[in-house]
């Protein structure tokens, strides 16, 4: 008898389960008229026909029939309308000091961090064969200019030895111009104005032409070498703002300008190179600090929509518009994603309501009833 039982209570559950969901639903409606049990009225036929067959097509089932959706107005923005790339500094103008000969460093002028200016003596090479050089060339001056003389006052002296005599005296001054030259060439000078760097020498040292003596920058300017993705190859021109920001100085923003863009695009990377150029006349940039740089475009103007609202078939992305309470699918090409919106090519306009959440039930045509629709606002009594 408890087995008797067992199955009479489940049976009689499971048969009530039945009839409360045949008679909460139209379909159950239907099977059980179908199956002469109830006889559907004109509500239930009406409810029926309006969920079988696109809204707008005549027929009852009103608001209540309508499903309930959440929207979002669309919007526009600008696709491309910011660059942000990280940079290199570096002096407006930079040059690493070498001897122009080769010597012994007799004495140092120059220590670092020190403002120097164009030909000021930094180091000297020992001097002692040059000075010598260019007395030895003085003496050999005299002589040729004291025969040559003597050879344009004498009528008897050929025609032919007062030219060798002119000629001896024009080899000993450029004799005398050479020995100098050396000489001045043992003194190492600054080429550029700036400020020096680390001196890497000491006195004593044997230099070459090859041996670095300081660094000197010019750092009234400071370059900033960065790279630019390709799509702002075209965009980017000389003479734009460009902002930039450096760790050494947290807070403080660098107003500069494009300077040179590169004429080609990386193939590896897919950049262009760009050079924007910072004063720097308070001295606060240093070369080889690293910058945040921004640029800002004017971009191209696009619908904008809640990334909730973008949804995905078998034919791409589209979604869903709301438009005299009924829905339609509207479909769009996706250009650029951001955090908060999505920018897109799609035939909408400003303020279109999108749907965002009930997008379940949302059919094409469907009537729908937005939730958070704002109310008519109230006048207030005078």
């Amino acid at each position: 008898m408890r087995v008797w039982k067992q199955v009479g209570v489940s049976l009689a559950v499971v048969g009530a389960g039945f009839f409360l969901w045949a008679f909460n639903s139209s379909t159950g409606q239907n099977l059980l008229a179908k199956a002469g049990i109830v006889t559907t009225g004109e509500p239930a036929n009406n409810a029926a026909s309006a969920s079988s067959r696109p809204a707008g097509q005549g027929g009852g089932g009103g608001r209540s029939n309508a499903t309930l959706v959440i929207t979002a107005p669309a919007k526009t923005g600008t696709v491309n309308d910011r660059l942000n790339a990280i940079g290199n500094g570096e002096a407006i103008q930079t040059v690493v000091v070498t001897p122009q000969a080769s010597g012994l460093i007799s004495e140092i002028l120059v220590s670092s961090g020190q403002k120097v200016k164009k030909g000021d003596v930094l180091a000297r090479l020992d001097d002692d064969e040059q000075l010598i050089e260019r007395d030895k060339a003085q003496v050999s001056l005299k002589s040729a200019v004291e025969k040559s003389s003597s050879y344009k006052n004498l009528q008897s002296v050929a025609r032919l030895d007062v030219l060798d005599a002119q000629i001896a005296e024009e080899s000993a001054k450029l004799a005398v111009s050479t020995a100098e030259l050396n000489l001045k060439r043992r003194n190492i000078v600054a080429p550029i104005d700036g400020i020096a760097g680390i001196v890497a020498i000491n006195v004593g040292d044997n230099a070459t032409t090859q041996t670095s003596i300081v660094s000197i920058d010019d750092r009234s300017k400071i370059l900033v070498n960065f790279w630019a993705p390709e799509r702002f190859a075209t965009a980017i021109k000389v003479g734009m703002p460009v902002e930039a920001t450096s760790i050494a100085r947290p807070g403080e923003t660098f107003t500069g300008q494009v300077e040179a863009v590169d004429n080609r695009v990386d193939e590896a990377s897919r950049t262009v190179r760009v050079r924007a150029v910072f004063d720097n006349a308070k001295d606060e940039l240093r070369a080889g600090m690293s910058f945040s740089v921004t640029m800002k475009f004017e971009g191209e103007t696009y619908p904008s929509v809640d990334p909730l609202a973008v949804q995905w078939d078998a034919d791409g992305s589209y979604v869903w518009r709301v438009k005299d309470n009924k829905s339609n699918k509207v479909r769009v090409q996706v250009v650029q994603r951001n955090p908060d919106a999505v920018l897109v090519k799609a035939e909408l306009s400003p303020n279109d309501p999108l749907v965002t959440e009930g997008l379940q039930r949302v059919r094409e045509g469907g009537a729908v009833r937005i939730g958070n629709e704002p109310k008519a606002p109230e006048v207030a009594s005078q």
